[in-house]
């Protein structure tokens, strides 16, 4: 991957060149070596439009792109595809997240048109967690692909313009695939394995589990490093602050996957202000995964703690100064063609932001 003929420039456009997969925003500010910042925006439990918008807005002009969740851990919420149609019609980067859980290929398939016709550039591929563990454990999974051959049958779609049957596409979605990565899942030896095999399969960006134990998430680095797994896929660490010790130890106990030192848990015992100590962590864990040779970007998981992502992105520093693209105060009335040039011939006419 080349990042010096793509430079971030403060005030200059970030263009659209030769070996882009889409015209996303998460795709250009990686492709031009900047430090991409993603956070999770959570789905409704309601068909009220508004409280998409009031989510989103807390991230205005502090992540690159926003992950629309499907059915995280088998739970139902508004669905995925919805809230990337409210957002994407605002401008928003989207991130759109497909769970095999509950669709067939044909299914994905068709979400996958809908979707880049809308404006979703970025798609992440999830297996998806079993029903069992969800809301509705009556409910009959699906599964009838996994993560690795979602990846392949949406970069056939992209790349060779034909559905998984052979069939042509008239025009093919031009997305930005990625996938999910837990470097703490045993056994720890063959996670590289899997980025490795994920990306083979078409992944070109992935976002991590929870990183709460960096030295861990240091060994893994180097092994996706000799493996020179960094250099086939753009990598963003998980991070996210956590509300209390208890939560904590609910969370490591409760959620798969999620690996929390018990120095981290003592931490939080100890502090006058848990909820604020969890804040400062999370800022202390993006401090020292820049460090990490390999990183590219953080995704920030904040359930419920939404309202902490914009300090969370200021005192970390994170953005080295860059103001990620925000709606217009009057979005309604903006002028789009003439204040927000759009990409000619771009499915859904994404708007191309300026870095300030």
């Amino acid at each position: 991957m080349q990042f010096e003929d793509e430079p971030l420039v403060p005030g200059q456009r970030l263009p659209i060149l030769p070996g882009h997969s889409s015209f996303g925003r998460l795709e250009r500010v990686l492709r031009a070596g900047g430090f991409a910042v993603t956070a999770e925006i959570a789905p409704p439990d309601s068909a009220n439009p508004a409280e998409v918008y009031e989510r989103a807005a807390l991230f205005d002009g502090y992540v690159d792109a926003m992950n629309a969740t499907d059915g995280s851990g088998a739970n139902c919420h508004m669905s995925s595809v919805g809230m990337c149609s409210l957002l994407c019609r605002r401008g928003y980067a989207m991130v759109m997240q497909v769970s095999a859980r509950d669709r067939n290929r044909i299914a994905i398939q068709g979400d996958v048109l809908g979707a880049s016709a809308m404006g979703v550039a970025s798609i992440l591929c999830l297996t998806g967690d079993g029903v069992d563990v969800g809301d509705h454990p009556q409910a009959k999974p699906v599964f009838d692909l996994d993560c690795m051959s979602m990846l392949s049958m949406i970069r056939c779609m992209r790349d060779e313009s034909r559905f998984l049957s052979g069939r042509k596409l008239t025009v093919p979605p031009p997305v930005f695939l990625g996938a999910a990565a837990n470097p703490f899942a045993p056994p720890l030896d063959y996670r590289p394995l899997r980025l490795a095999k994920k990306a083979a399969a078409g992944a070109q960006f992935v976002q991590t589990q929870y990183c709460f134990d960096i030295e861990a998430f240091k060994r893994y680095m180097a092994a996706v490093r000799d493996a020179g797994i960094h250099e086939k896929v753009f990598i963003l660490a998980g991070v996210g602050p956590l509300a209390s010790a208890r939560s904590a130890e609910w969370i490591r106990g409760n959620v798969p996957g999620v690996h929390i030192p018990d120095a981290v848990v003592r931490r939080l015992k100890g502090a006058v202000d848990q909820q604020r100590e969890g804040v400062n962590i999370c800022i202390e864990m993006i401090h020292r995964i820049r460090e990490i040779e390999g990183v590219h970007g953080v995704h920030i998981m904040a359930y419920r703690q939404e309202h902490w992502v914009a300090e969370i992105v200021e005192r970390s520093g994170v953005l080295d100064g860059r103001r990620p693209w925000q709606p217009p105060l009057d979005w309604k009335n903006a002028a789009w063609d003439r204040d927000y040039p759009t990409v000619p011939d771009a499915p859904g006419r994404q708007a191309m932001e300026k870095v300030s």
